[in-house]
């Protein structure tokens, strides 16, 4: 029997011929990731390895990001800490405040990982990654601490879900919209500790950035690592953000699939996550009348390029509803200065949003964005828990950056085709 493209690197990185589903494997790491919450109790277990050095300088990367800028005592106590720690440890991939962004942005843009690595990281969303045809997956912080010591990381094999893609999206469908539907089709636990592997002619209608919202949400099904076959999309953003090497893995014919769904992606609506779970979907047909208080545009999942300029596109020449406070937040500062160059910054503030720096801060409910008692949110981040934005009895409604922005001028959930009604 043929292996999954994650088969094949998992066993690329153990020295193996070939690996089966439920084999325990040590693998060789291409990069090892944490942030400014994680890392400090890796940091912890590290020195109780009594380990003078990481692995490989080059390979560990340590981003401030969740609570940064710092917003009180205990976080820039935290970043302090991680930041001695990398100093101490010569890291080269340590981004501080003005050169950093969010970590899942940040790190392709920076072209630390490429087609075929094999990445691990301390905090869920690492399976961004796997847009580029590569195996991350997130982990806790004590394997963080083990895989900056050793260079590996334990693994049992996963079993693999093949998404078939294909048509082309309507105009404001998204890759948001596309991952959304899926979720919400095989539900949270639905690729339980599985591969969600991502093919068909329907991926040259979805460009990276879409690529890494689908996969940054891969998590979100359970799954341990998102993977899209690499095409020429794939080798363009490699070939332009890095110079490492890399290897193109592709499945073979008869790999084994638990599950095989075909996706017309010309059926597919923008679609929006109800409380509390990333599951409880419907299509923007279906919301029905839902108020609400604040829009998040951003995140790990919707803060990139493509994603501002589809909100600004919207935005632009019109006010934000009375009484709604959106928040906006690019990606990294490289995004930030290019959204300034081309005009976008313009555009939000005069429609009455906020613009922050690069941060996580709204995502988790940890500062700028908070949400009270009875408030509710649109938000394009990934996770709808309960009190995820704030207070336990606030709501998150989980949507594309065209109805995040759509939403915000109207002053309740609605798509971009709705505002002509209005």
């Amino acid at each position: 029997m043929g292996m999954t493209m994650t088969q094949k690197i998992l066993a690329a990185h153990a020295g193996l011929d070939e690996v089966k589903v439920g084999q325990l494997i040590q693998a060789e790491l291409d990069l090892v990731l944490g942030n400014d919450v994680t890392t400090p109790v890796a940091i912890t277990e590290f020195k109780k390895m009594d380990i003078d050095e990481v692995f490989d300088k080059s390979k560990v990367a340590i981003v401030p990001d969740h609570f940064t800028p710092n917003k009180d005592i205990k976080a820039a106590e935290q970043c302090q800490c991680i930041r001695n720690f990398a100093h101490q440890m010569d890291v080269e991939n340590y981004f501080e405040i003005g050169q950093m962004g969010i970590e899942h942005c940040l790190l392709p843009e920076k072209g630390l990982v490429v087609p075929g690595n094999v990445v691990i990281g301390a905090d869920s969303h690492t399976c961004t990654y796997g847009a580029l045809g590569l195996f991350s997956t997130g982990i806790g912080s004590t394997d963080m601490a083990a895989g900056m010591a050793t260079g590996q990381c334990w693994f049992k094999v996963p079993s693999a879900i093949k998404f078939e893609l294909t048509g082309k999206p309507t105009k404001w469908v998204s890759g948001k919209d596309v991952i959304l539907h899926i979720i919400g089709m095989i539900g949270v636990d639905g690729a339980l500790y599985k591969s969600m592997e991502f093919v068909g002619d329907g991926l040259k209608h979805l460009p990276i950035d879409d690529r890494f919202t689908m996969a940054n949400m891969a998590i979100e099904a359970g799954a341990k690592n998102g993977i899209f076959l690499v095409d020429d999309q794939t080798l363009a953003y490699v070939n332009e953000h890095s110079t490492k090497p890399y290897t193109v893995y592709e499945p073979d014919e008869d790999a084994e699939y638990e599950q095989v769904f075909k996706i017309d992606l010309s059926t597919i609506r923008p679609t929006v996550a109800f409380p509390h779970l990333p599951d409880n979907t419907r299509t923007i047909d279906e919301v029905g009348d839902v108020a609400i208080d604040q829009v998040v545009i951003g995140s790990c999942t919707n803060g990139r390029m493509s994603d501002l300029r589809i909100a600004a596109d919207l935005l632009k020449g019109k006010k934000i509803a009375k009484g709604i406070r959106t928040i906006v937040f690019p990606g990294t500062q490289k995004i930030y200065l290019q959204a300034i160059e081309e005009g976008l910054m313009k555009i939000f503030i005069e429609a009455g949003a906020v613009v922050s720096t690069p941060t996580c801060g709204p995502c988790l409910g940890g500062h700028m964005g908070v949400l009270a008692k009875g408030e509710r949110a649109v938000a394009t981040t990934n996770r709808n828990f309960v009190g995820r934005m704030g207070h336990v009895e606030s709501e998150v409604y989980l949507a594309s950056p065209a109805v995040a922005a759509a939403s915000a001028l109207v002053g309740k959930i609605v798509g971009p085709e709705d505002l002509d009604k209005e």
